[in-house]
């Protein structure tokens, strides 16, 4: 593999990115994890009140309000109390809650045996279209001076350069003492800053964007290369970036997947609360297992993430904040490897305390390629290498068991909608 180090045997990256769910909405319960909670702090006009979290199914009906003016109500200055003021769907306790494990049973295996970091902070304290930026690109920086970063989501759909005539973003400007946070203030969505592609175009290593079908049979309402100008309007659109996630089955079964990769769900599986079911745990453990099972489990490594805390409760504060808006809240991240150190649990898991943001994977996949750096928050992030020991041999590889097989989402019907819209 061109570019890939020699004490590095991983020649491919799969990042399974989900949706809006809080560290602490997942792990609350998780033993070993740090800074979790059974209960958390309620802003009331009279002052904090503790409330205790409710157990939940991993099916909620609510989707909590969860971009910039959200997470800094939900910070209120590192108090962490906020979380009551974005429950527009009734009841203020909404987001004080967290998952039943018995709901979300694969994530906990993974868990288990592989890596789960517990200190993963997103970028930027904002929600879907610039997490998944920041998936591609470490940031959304969209001048020279690195003053004026996207934030929130476009106008309208698509996301993206197919977005309508009129769209406009949103921006977190540095005014050297403060962030204003300028309103509809940004350019239309189709963007000219570089990407991960850019990098491993550079070095001719394959890459592949997997996004699901939506409105209309394409994934351009749901891709973040829609933004990307250089993609969407290039020989990629269409090769790299597909318009149906299950083409990473056949990819897998023929020996023919790529080096990096991006796979979204379909919204029923993307655990996104307010309209997805209780089949976003098997979509996962359906990729892992069919990785694991495959010529690719010593030479794989797959990163599955959550791309907001979607409103949940979280009791840790971000542990800084930069010009660009972030860092964001804990998101969970599950590191899934033949070379996952193996830890003090029966299962041989392991967990790690290491702060991370989404900058982190990025470093890994230009180190792990020798691609250099694209000089955002993948400069100064901590490289997610520490949850690996290639030194040790390769480990065996468990089927990961689930409610839902691999055969059901290959017949599942598209559900044609975007994934997200805030």
């Amino acid at each position: 593999m061109p570019g890939s180090s020699s004490s590095n045997p991983i020649q491919h990256i799969v990042l399974v990115i989900q949706e809006n769910r809080s560290f602490n909405d997942f792990f609350a319960l998780f033993p070993g994890a740090q800074e979790t909670a059974t209960t958390g702090l309620m802003k009331t006009p009279s002052g904090d009140e503790q409330i205790a979290l409710a157990e939940h199914d991993l099916l909620s009906t609510c989707d909590f309000g969860h971009g910039y003016a959200a997470f800094r109500r939900d910070y209120d200055g590192g108090k962490m109390d906020g979380f009551n003021l974005e429950a527009n769907c009734g009841a203020a306790t909404g987001p004080y809650q967290y998952v039943n494990p018995s709901q979300i049973k694969p994530y906990w295996i993974l868990a288990q045996q592989y890596v789960l970091s517990d200190h993963m902070f997103q970028t930027q304290g904002s929600g879907s279209f610039t997490a998944h930026q920041d998936l591609i690109a470490g940031a959304t920086i969209i001048n020279a001076s690195k003053t004026k970063s996207l934030v929130d989501w476009p106008t309208a759909t698509p996301w993206g350069c197919d977005a309508p005539p009129g769209t406009v973003t949103s921006l977190l400007v540095d005014k050297g003492s403060q962030i204003k946070y300028d309103d509809l203030g940004g350019p239309f969505p189709c963007l000219t800053y570089h990407t991960l592609r850019d990098l491993l175009d550079a070095r001719a290593i394959s890459w592949k964007y997997y996004s699901p079908p939506v409105a209309g049979g394409t994934g351009a309402v749901w891709n973040a290369f829609d933004a990307i100008k250089a993609v969407r309007y290039g020989s990629e659109w269409g090769e790299n970036v597909t318009d149906s996630n299950l083409q990473v089955f056949t990819d897998i079964s023929n020996g023919q997947l790529p080096a990096v990769s991006w796979l979204i769900p379909d919204s029923e599986n993307s655990d996104h609360p307010g309209y997805s079911g209780d089949t976003g745990p098997s979509w996962v453990a359906s990729i892992v297992n069919a990785i694991g099972q495959s010529s690719y489990w010593q030479s794989t490594a797959v990163i599955i993430l959550w791309d907001d805390w979607g409103g949940f409760y979280d009791p840790a504060p971000p542990p800084f904040f930069d010009q660009w808006g972030g860092l964001g809240f804990r998101v969970p991240m599950i590191v899934v490897s033949a070379y996952a150190p193996q830890g003090g649990s029966k299962l041989g898991g392991r967990i790690s305390h290491t702060q991370y943001e989404f900058g982190s994977i990025l470093k890994f996949i230009e180190d792990t390629f020798g691609l250099g750096r694209l000089g955002t928050t993948d400069v100064r992030a901590h490289s997610i290498a520490g949850c690996f020991n290639f030194s040790q041999p390769a480990r065996a590889f468990n089927v990961v068991p689930s409610k839902y097989s691999r055969a059901f989402f290959e017949r599942q019907r598209p559900s044609y909608r975007p994934v997200d819209t805030e």
